[in-house]
Parts: structure tokens; sequence; C-alpha cells
């Protein structure tokens, strides 16, 4: 196996909660108002020292999409996904973009997110409106 090569970022990051290896920076969320099996969920317009899995159609509450599962290249955790495509008009906006989800990474101050009690952890992934 290579050497691996990981991005530092600076600023506010947000970070892989297991391995601590950078993945997005806070300027580049676009919002934070999406939401999957685990709680909150972060949009984001670009990440780093990420790979991306088999692409997927998935159901989602704001329509069937494209994407990928996301995964830390330092420790291999899914982090989050990437939309593809989107197959509503209205949702293009999302293609090319990521969600991280905040179960599974590490805010900027070090905070990390806990399932709250009331969380469906039977439900798929999905974002909210």
């Amino acid at each position: 196996m290579g050497r691996l090569f990981l991005m530092r970022l600076d600023g506010n990051v947000y970070s892989c909660k297991h391995c601590k290896t950078h993945l997005g920076v806070a300027g580049d969320i676009i919002s934070k108002a999406f939401h999957c099996k685990h709680g909150k969920a972060y949009l984001f317009h670009k990440v780093v020292n990420v790979t991306s899995g088999v692409k997927e159609d998935r159901m989602m509450i704001t329509g069937m999409h494209t994407v990928s599962d996301i995964f830390c290249v330092g420790c291999g955790s899914i982090v989050g996904w990437k939309y593809e495509a989107a197959h509503e008009k209205s949702q293009r906006y999302k293609e090319g973009k990521f969600i991280l989800e905040r179960y599974k990474v590490s805010g900027p101050d070090g905070s990390q997110y806990w399932i709250a009690p009331d969380v469906n952890l039977d439900g798929s992934d999905a974002d909210d409106v």
C-alpha cells in the first residue's frame, strides 16, 4: 500500500470523529437543515479526504436521488454521502454536493453530536425540505 497524503484544512474544521482526519470547513456549508437516520446532517459545497462508494438510487423525503456513500480515507468510516444526481428538477442544486452526518464527525470546537433518544434509527437516510 502506498503512502497516504491527507489534506490539512485551516479554520473551523469538521473532522472524522474516529481518526480526526479533516473533512471540511464551516465556510463550505450550504445548509444545516438536513437530516439523516442518526439526526442532523450538513450539506457541504466540497469536502476533502474522502472516497466515494458505489452509486445507488435512494428514496428520500424530497424524492429519488442517486447517491454514493463517502468514506474517510484515514480510517474507512462512512461519514456521509455525495449527491450524484437528483431525479426531481427542484432538487438538482444538490448534485455534486456532499452530506456530512453530524453523528459521524467532530465539530470545529471538537464537539460531537449524540443521537437524541427520540430519533428513529430504523428509518433510511433522508433529507429535510
